[in-house]
């Protein structure tokens, strides 16, 4: 059929395709692996395996799969699991399921299922292009802290020699917003998951936030602190993060507003048995609110360099 006798919907149906089930098998072929392997893996059959890189199969097997090869989506909703997200992308553009069943092109039962993990591949890619037209594959790590821990590789602690160059720097740290129970972080606050707290909706407050945040969720918590702080909530946030700056948001609105020190050679993290490891990746400060006098102490303390502004903006480009 001529391209231009393809609807709209299919296109995008053909997208979706290409990001998902392509994608899934390109990237277990970027690991070496075999679909026996793959399949050993993800607690499915091979032929189960077969027939999703054929664009066939349940939505159990590419939630097994996606967890095998570490596939992530962004661009979807908020949510711990691929159909809670997808629910979550659905209301965020304010649609109602009979209203996404229209455009999908299902059943409204079809799509309530699917979020509650029932479904077939097909209603998925189908879905997807219609709750989340522009969301795309998340770029693959190229390394992470031990395949041992990877399922916890968030649990890294920032190591007590390091805080003293930002407790030299900065002053004393009100507020932990992302703490940890195991974390060496010295603060007046700390906001701990483990006890019913959640950074990312709770109030900040004080004079100096310190934020190690997640990784996985590094954008999301970037934006927060940035909220906290042009809001007022907080005078000064120092966050210890990757060097990523891919992103439309960093370009256009933190690159604007933060100071960003590039640190010279690799942080070792502490994991919770105090275990050591440098990151396989290079880390930066981003600061909103810092001082010329704070910067000033923390780069005769450590080791690296401020960007200025215009560098923050223009050198990334």
């Amino acid at each position: 059929m001529p391209l231009n006798q393809i609807s709209n919907r299919a296109i995008c149906d053909l997208i979706w395709y290409h990001i998902l089930i392509d994608h899934l098998k390109e990237a277990r072929l970027q690991r070496g692996w075999s679909q026996a392997t793959l399949a050993a893996r993800s607690g499915v059959s091979v032929q189960a395996v077969k027939r999703l890189e054929r664009g066939i199969g349940s939505l159990e097997t590419v939630m097994s799969v996606m967890t095998a090869l570490d596939f992530h989506l962004m661009g979807l909703g908020e949510g711990g699991t691929l159909p809670e997200q997808l629910k979550s992308a659905r209301r965020k553009r304010c649609l109602s399921i009979t209203t996404v069943a229209t455009k999908a092109g299902l059943s409204r039962a079809t799509v309530a299922s699917l979020e509650q993990g029932k479904a077939t591949v097909g209603s998925l890619i189908k879905v997807l292009a219609v709750v989340a037209p522009r969301a795309r594959r998340r770029a693959p790590e190229r390394a992470y802290w031990g395949q041992a821990n990877k399922v916890d590789r968030d649990s890294r602690f920032t190591p007590p020699e390091f805080m003293e160059g930002i407790y030299a720097a900065f002053g004393p740290v009100d507020l932990d917003p992302c703490a940890n129970i195991h974390s060496p972080v010295i603060a007046k606050r700390k906001i701990l998951l483990n006890e019913g707290g959640d950074g990312l909706t709770d109030a900040w407050s004080g004079d100096l936030a310190f934020v190690n945040p997640p990784f996985s969720r590094l954008l999301v918590w970037l934006r927060r602190a940035h909220e906290q702080w042009h809001s007022g909530r907080i005078r000064t946030v120092v966050c210890l993060v990757p060097v990523r700056t891919d992103s439309a948001w960093f370009h256009e609105t933190l690159s604007i507003d933060a100071d960003m020190f590039l640190l010279r050679g690799r942080v070792r993290f502490l994991d919770a048995s105090g275990k050591g490891q440098h990151t396989p990746f290079s880390l930066m400060l981003v600061t909103l609110g810092a001082t010329e006098e704070q910067k000033q102490r923390y780069a005769t303390l450590v080791p690296g360099y401020w960007l200025t502004r215009s560098n923050a903006v223009a050198g990334f480009l």
